[in-house]
This record gives C-alpha cells, sequence and structure tokens, in this order.
C-alpha cells in the first residue's frame, strides 16, 4: 500500500489506496470463494471479488448500502453475473430519498455505463496500476458517475438548514 499512496494522484493506483483509505477499507479482508465446486467458475467468482474494490475506486462510489446498490447495477449490466442482479434487490431496504435518488440518478448510469463499458472483469488491474485514471475509464467508456457522498452530504445540510429555519419559526 505504501507504493499505491505515493503513486501520482491521477494514477489508478493512487485513486484505489484513496479510495481504500477514504472508506476505511482494505483488500486483505476479502473472504474466498467457498461453495462452488467447479474450478473455474471459483476463479471468476474469487477474481470478481477481488476486482470489486477497484470498480468502486474507478466509480467513485462508496460502501454505503447506496453506493453498493448502485455498483451492483452496474457489475450486473456489465458481467450478468447473476448475484449482481440478485443483490440489487437491497434497493428495497433503502430509504425513500434513497431510492428515488437510485432510480432517477444511479440507476440509469449503472445500466448505460455497465452496458457500454468493456468488460470489467476481464481487466488485469495490477498492470493498470500506474496508468492514469481518467485514460483508462475512457478506454473502459465509463462515465464517472455524480459524488454520491457530496450528494447525500448536501442532502443532509439541507435538512439540517430546513429544521434549524422550522425550529426558528416556531419561536416566533
Amino acid at each position: 500500500m505504501p507504493y499505491l499512496r505515493n503513486l501520482p494522484a491521477n494514477t489508478v493506483g493512487r485513486c484505489y489506496a484513496d479510495w481504500l483509505d477514504r472508506e476505511g477499507v482494505s483488500p486483505d479482508t476479502r473472504d474466498t470463494v467457498k461453495y462452488i465446486d467447479d474450478e473455474e467458475c471459483a476463479y471468476v467468482m474469487q477474481r470478481y471479488r477481488e476486482c470489486h474494490d477497484f470498480y468502486h475506486a474507478i466509480t467513485g462510489l462508496p460502501i454505503v448500502r447506496e453506493g453498493e446498490v448502485a455498483l451492483k447495477a452496474f457489475e450486473f449490466a456489465n458481467t450478468l453475473l447473476p448475484m449482481t442482479g440478485l443483490s440489487m434487490f437491497a434497493v428495497t431496504s433503502l430509504k425513500p430519498a434513497e431510492r428515488r435518488r437510485f432510480f432517477t440518478i444511479y440507476a440509469p448510469w449503472a445500466f448505460s455505463n455497465g452496458l457500454k463499458a468493456e468488460e470489467m472483469i476481464n481487466v488485469y488491474w495490477e498492470e493498470q496500476l500506474e496508468r492514469s485514471v481518467e485514460g483508462l475509464r475512457e478506454q473502459l467508456g465509463i462515465e464517472k458517475p455524480l459524488d454520491l457522498r457530496d450528494i447525500r452530504k448536501m442532502e443532509r445540510a439541507r435538512k439540517k438548514a430546513q429544521q434549524a429555519s422550522h425550529d426558528g419559526t416556531d419561536k416566533s
């Protein structure tokens, strides 16, 4: 990780390290694939798990439930792996505002980008670490979505301001 953190800010490796740090996760926490007897299928699933955080990093989507559902929708459109499609049912557990945001912003982005992008599971991320993240996004055909963390932060600030305004009105 120190190597990745010392790469230029515009590289895939640095983007990945910064994302891991921001989200407080580590690549060492991924479990190995279980319950798949077919060796080739098990390899594909293991590789998918290893690549998942790179998908997060280049899209900028956080690990909050809302970000995970958006990324799963992207992955399903891109890989057609059944488990990614099933994971999208987690949208039912989102709060109403998050669900609206998913269906108006992130689902359209996910399906459009997932379908047009190169197959992400075929990217050798280890060979892309020193490459420009923008250049890789362009090659893969991925547009970065709106920053979910910024949107959520602005929404919280708006609600707080509304509450403060409402509280001030009640006291008059």
